[in-house]
């Protein structure tokens, strides 16, 4: 019997991976727009330029990889999962949450900064 089926299945450890984290993946949306929000009324009026076609598809590329650097977290937990810490994974999760949101509001931070500077 190989570890794979003393244990779940991949199937369910990703079933379990997309249950918790696709649930938490609006409250990541919500914190990076509330980054974004908050360089743009404090940037106003100078930010206010940027409402063109050009600046809100620029918004919705930066959306996008955000997302995809969110997607990254699955492989961490499904390590985790396999791996001997599975029973541990409530807290390795919280760890990943949270150095995860940091780093991504960080990231935010540094961008929307930048993006209405006075030319």
């Amino acid at each position: 019997m190989t570890s794979m089926e003393a244990g779940s299945s991949l199937r369910d450890v990703i079933s379990d991976a997309l249950r918790y984290w696709e649930l938490r993946r609006l409250l990541y949306n919500v914190l990076l727009a509330a980054v974004v929000g908050a360089h743009f009324i404090a940037a106003w009026p100078t930010s206010r330029s940027s409402l063109t076609l050009d600046g809100l598809l620029a918004l919705f590329v930066l959306a996008v990889l955000a997302n995809i650097a969110y997607s990254t977290v699955y492989v961490a937990d499904v390590f985790i999962q396999l791996s001997g810490f599975r029973a541990s994974r409530a807290m390795w999760r919280r760890v990943l949450l949270v150095v995860g949101f940091m780093f991504a509001a960080v990231l935010t931070h540094f961008f929307a900064s930048g993006m209405w500077q006075p030319a």
